[in-house]
């Protein structure tokens, strides 16, 4: 009976520690660092914002490379990945929403992220509405599609061969990735947690203005309000590190970007608001919605101030502090709560009363769609007018900026 010598033991269990590249410590996590990073870059540039909203194109270079790297990396499948991610736009909040926290519960979410997405994708209706125009050449059905393990296990022994023992704690890590932070913290806490740039219907928040983690993911609330735009990032203070790789794709040519977020451009004030003004207040009415949000907190802020100053009851002051948070809500979305305590404020309080009565008027000039282009034009005038003579300042001069934005 033959028996391995000594040295090729020795060798046997070197390769086994340490694998072909005898890496240490550190290089491993910075492999472990690069390799989920590519993964996220995959899903967001690729999976999200490619495929699923339309709202860049790729080159086939970097489109089939994102293919690959994800078969390997996370074993999903393009069509189910985006069929998903479209129901929830399409479903957002509601009991079909596939991974609403708001529905669901948030640990449920956040750590059983990665079963939903799996009982979900045998829901054949959902892959046949929701799952449209995604990859469908050779690869992906011979391949990529009907073998989605085959992927990850590859991955798990070119870990084993390169790394030894170790590669397999790698694999764990690339594997739990996408389930943790994609399926668990964006879909989860993304619309639990965090803070707002615009007030859309559902709950979606900005986890982070610095989408490094995520590659971008964490500004979630800004991709909900504009969906199918490739860049997330909308304020100065943001940034979107999937927008990094995508203007890099551009510059080789490899990329072709199709739509951005309406960005808020100002003029010289007109005289009056005209249709041009109009559309461009639809195409903004977000960011006007925001921008007056801000007018109603300073206006809140001061109403504080005069309070202290004049002594006021220490219940009035709190009572305000309290609802200043709610002020920026649409009436509907309200909890019943803060429908009494803001009663009360706009009771004791003229102008946030006359503020909040505006901006309900102002934000029905865009979901009056049964009014004409002609009729809504003369509505904002109206408004206009009104806020001008008001004697508010703080309307004055949003009015004034009204009449100076531009398409």
């Amino acid at each position: 009976m033959w028996y391995p010598d000594s040295a090729l033991w020795t060798a046997a269990l070197e390769w086994l520690g340490h694998g072909l590249l005898r890496l240490s410590w550190w290089q491993l996590a910075l492999v472990a660092l690069v390799t989920t990073h590519l993964t996220i870059v995959g899903v967001t540039v690729f999976l999200h914002r490619c495929q699923t909203h339309r709202a860049l194109e790729l080159g086939p270079v970097p489109a089939h490379f994102f293919r690959f790297w994800l078969w390997l990396s996370t074993g999903m499948v393009t069509r189910e990945w985006v069929a998903i991610h479209r129901k929830h736009h399409a479903k957002c909040e509601t009991p079909d929403d596939p991974h609403s926290p708001q529905q669901r519960g948030l640990r449920t979410v956040l750590w059983r992220g990665a079963e939903l997405y799996r009982a979900e994708s045998a829901n054949a209706e959902t892959l046949r509405v929701y799952g449209q125009g995604t990859p469908d050449d050779w690869l992906e059905r011979r391949l990529y599609s009907r073998f989605p393990g085959l992927g990850i296990s590859l991955l798990l022994i070119f870990n084993l061969v390169l790394f030894g023992a170790a590669g397999l704690a790698l694999w764990a890590v690339q594997m739990a990735w996408i389930p943790f932070w994609a399926a668990g913290v964006v879909n989860g806490i993304g619309h639990y947690w965090g803070y707002r740039n615009f007030e859309v219907q559902d709950a979606s928040r900005n986890l982070s203005p610095w989408g490094l983690i995520i590659g971008g993911e964490e500004l979630h609330n800004n991709h909900h309000t504009y969906p199918t735009a490739a860049k997330f990032s909308v304020k100065r203070y943001e940034f979107d590190i999937g927008w990094g790789y995508i203007w890099l794709l551009q510059r080789l040519g490899w990329a072709r970007v199709k739509r951005l977020a309406p960005r808020w451009q100002q003029g010289e004030v007109r005289a009056q608001a005209d249709e041009a003004t109009l559309q461009a207040l639809i195409a903004n009415r977000y960011e006007v919605m925001a921008r007056y949000a801000g007018e109603l907190r300073a206006a809140c802020r001061d109403e504080v101030q005069r309070l202290k100053a004049r002594r006021a009851a220490r219940e009035e002051v709190f009572l305000l502090q309290a609802v200043r948070r709610w002020l920026v809500r649409d009436q509907e979305r309200l909890p019943q709560r803060a429908r009494s305590q803001i009663a009360q404020v706009r009771a004791a309080h003229p102008v946030i009363d006359q503020m909040l009565t505006m901006r309900e008027e102002l934000r029905q000039l865009w979901l009056n769609t049964s009014h004409s282009r002609e009729q809504l034009t003369a509505d904002l005038q109206a408004w206009c007018r009104k806020a001008e003579a008001s004697g508010i300042q703080a309307l004055k001069e949003f009015s004034m900026a009204l009449r100076a934005v531009r398409p």
